[in-house]
This record gives structure tokens, sequence and C-alpha cells, in this order.
């Protein structure tokens, strides 16, 4: 292993990067090292990176670790190499439309690994792909529990969208935030942000109305203990939510984990829910990307 100051370069695809403190840990409670989050990263690649092709980058960069203080970036860092792709967009959804932010626009390998290397260990991206900006080719239903209810009771929500959204036509997935809650995703087209918050927003009252000791649709924290709080407001334009496969800041390094709707249906306690960098790269091992067929990326 490399001391915290040696810089390696490496070649990733037909570029060439400069990695820096790889023994550095990232996750103190796992031993879990920035040389560890890179190489995750590069293996996982072939199925995250279809996913967040085109999308603009929000960082979360975690430089001292998931212990330590953490920032977001949206802009892209100025000493950047010259091959990161950029593009310069409007702030979405912002009232000054003058604002304009340059972003990092995901989707290559040598970009991906670039971005750990900057302790960025969670993706976060909107639900629109750059050139069609506030055109979303996903809707998103973000499920929060309010304690004591936990992920079980976010797969019993699931269970109520999903017939929901076959009704639309449409075709939902399931994964995990890699935290406390669950993400509900499918395929659209045709629709602004606007109409699909509208969409998420009419199905969350629909559900809440339904199923008011288990479902909420307000932000109001008074109104969330023991609920599920379907976020719909995540397919705002401007608002981003974590990519799939995409590590997260916990103790362990915990995964935004693509599930079937059989270990949604089935899911007990909430360690069946739970997945490590080492277990999705299993998952995806013997299972390839189950995400893919609802959420395939553009040709």
């Amino acid at each position: 292993m490399t001391s915290d100051q040696e810089k390696v370069p490496v070649r990733v695809g037909d570029r060439m990067l400069t990695l820096s403190n790889l023994d550095k840990v990232l996750y103190p409670a796992a031993g879990f090292t920035k040389a560890q989050v890179i190489d995750y990263y590069q293996r996982i690649a072939p199925v995250l990176l279809p996913h967040i092709a085109g999308r603009p980058l929000t960082f979360k960069r975690y430089p001292d670790g998931v212990d330590g203080q953490y920032f977001y970036q949206k802009q892209a860092p100025a000493h950047r190499p010259g091959w990161v792709p950029t593009a310069s967009i409007a702030s979405p959804g912002s009232t000054k439309s003058r604002d304009t932010v340059l972003y990092v626009l995901a989707g290559d390998l040598p970009t991906l690994i670039w971005a750990a290397n900057l302790a960025d260990l969670e993706i976060h991206t909107p639900m629109w792909r750059y050139p069609t900006v506030g055109q979303p080719d996903l809707l998103v239903f973000d499920l929060d529990p309010g304690p004591p209810a936990t992920i079980v009771d976010c797969c019993r929500v699931a269970l109520l969208l999903r017939p929901l959204l076959a009704e639309l036509g449409l075709r939902p997935v399931a994964k995990t935030s890699g935290g406390k809650g669950m993400q509900l995703y499918a395929a659209i087209s045709g629709r602004t942000s606007d109409q699909a918050s509208d969409l998420a927003r009419g199905l969350a009252e629909q559900l809440e109305h339904q199923h008011p000791g288990q479902v909420v649709s307000r932000m109001t924290r008074a109104l969330r203990p023991g609920k599920v709080l379907i976020d719909w407001s995540q397919n705002n334009g401007a608002k981003t939510t974590i990519s799939p496969y995409s590590l997260r800041a916990m103790a362990r390094p915990t995964v935004s984990t693509p599930v079937t709707w059989d270990e949604v249906e089935a899911c007990g306690q909430v360690s069946d829910l739970v997945f490590t960098s080492d277990q999705v790269l299993d998952r995806v091992a013997r299972s390839g990307d189950i995400f893919g067929p609802a959420c395939a990326a553009p040709s």
C-alpha cells in the first residue's frame, strides 16, 4: 500500500489520472480505505454508468471520511482535468434564469474514478439527462420512514404504489437508499419535471387518503412518526436523488442497491435489505443489473 502522501499515476481507459491518499480510511468503523472506494466504483461501473450517463453530478465529498465534515459541490472543480465533460446549465427551478452552474456530466469511467479520488463517496443526480433539462426520463418516489417505522414499512408502501403505477402503464423498480429508506423508479417520457411532480404528488396523496395510518405525503415532521413519507418532490428539476449503486456515507460502506419485487415482498426485518459494497458486487456478478429493464439508458 502507498503512504498517505504518495501520488500514484494510473491509466483509466484512455486517460491518465493521479490518485492520492489511497491508504486513507474513509469508513473508520469498517476500516474501508479510499483505495477500496475507488476499487468498488471501478468494478461496479459497468452497471452504474448507464444509469447516470448524461446526468449532471452533484458531488458529496467526504475528504476526512464519513465521520468528518462533508460538503456538496455542484460547480465543477476548477482543478479538473481538461477531459472531464461539463455543461453550463441554467439552475433548474431557479427564479434567476440567468444563473448557471458548470456541472460535471456523468457517464464515463475516467470521470467516475476522478470523482472517487476527490472522496465523492455519494453520487447524486437528477431525473433528467443533458441536454433535455427538465424533461425527465425517470419518475421517482422517495420512501422515507419516520421512526419507529423502518424500511420494512417502506416495502409495504412500495407494494401499495406498484399497482397504481402499473395501471398507468409504468414498470416500477425498487432500490434501497443505502440508509433507512428506499426509492421506486419508473421510466417515463413526454413529461416535464413539473408534470412528473404533479403525477407523483397525486399518487402520494391518494395513498395517504386510502392508508392514513401508513402513509403521509406532506413533509410536516409532526405527521411523520410511525409512517412512511412518500416524497414526491424529488421529481423537481432542481433536485437530485442518490443514484443506483452509489455508496452511502454510513458507518459501513452500504450501497443504494436495486432489489427485486420478491425481495420487497419478503422483507421482514431491516437487515434483509442492507447491502455493503462487497455484497452488491456479488449480487451483480450473479444477477446482472436488475435495475436495467425499466431504467435503460437512451441509445
